[in-house]
């Protein structure tokens, strides 16, 4: 007889909660836990005009029932690319807890108060840097970044509320599949599937 399943979940797979987005909580909540850095991350999976992908990982800011959000500089590639195309695919990965969480799904602006919001919330050098870096543009040396970021900071100075940048903003990924994968003896790891049906969910036990 095979042993039970490796990993150390008590979800039971044969039958799951049928909310996708509670289970997320769970797991986002277990990763928080055991992680030792950033289990927030996630790989953002973008294609250009020409279908060739770009993956690349940042950083999940929120998430509920609407979607998944993070923030970018929208003149970056990644930010070409999610501008011409407008679906993506997310993929989660905590090793510490041998699971994964993959979606897919299409893109839509957030609102400028939750930009604002978002962006008011981080460092005030992280702010600067918004301004300072010119994000997957060429730039000749590591001293010309510094100086950008040394001529916005003296710009700012004097000013308490650094305003947003109109090209950095966030993107929500509203999922139509979201996919939750935990490993299992053998490798016979455990799948469920979610896929959205109008505004209703199935989901499906998937062969490893």
């Amino acid at each position: 007889m095979l042993p039970d399943n490796a990993s150390q979940s008590n979800l039971d797979f044969d039958n799951p909660p049928k909310d996708p987005f509670g289970l997320f909580d769970e797991w986002i909540r277990a990763a928080c836990d055991s992680e030792l850095n950033d289990p927030n991350a996630m790989s953002l999976a973008t294609v250009d005009d020409a279908g060739l992908p770009n993956v690349r990982v940042v950083l999940l800011k929120g998430h509920d029932p609407r979607g998944f959000v993070f923030y970018t500089n929208l003149e970056s590639k990644k930010g070409q690319e999610i501008g011409s195309q407008r679906h993506a695919a997310l993929n989660f990965h905590w090793k510490s807890l041998r699971r994964q969480i993959r979606l897919r799904g299409y893109l839509e602006a957030v609102t400028d108060q939750e930009a604002d919001d978002y962006y008011h919330s981080r460092a005030r050098e992280s702010q600067l840097g918004a301004w300072a870096s010119q994000q997957s543009r060429p730039v000749p040396d590591r001293a010309t970044l510094e100086r950008a970021f040394e001529n916005i900071e003296k710009k700012y100075a004097d000013v308490d509320v650094i305003p947003r940048p109109p090209h950095w903003s966030g993107r929500r990924l509203v999922p139509n599949m979201i996919e939750f994968w935990e490993d299992g003896a053998y490798r016979l790891h455990n799948r469920i599937q979610y896929k959205r049906d109008a505004a209703d969910w199935t989901v499906a036990r998937l062969y490893p």
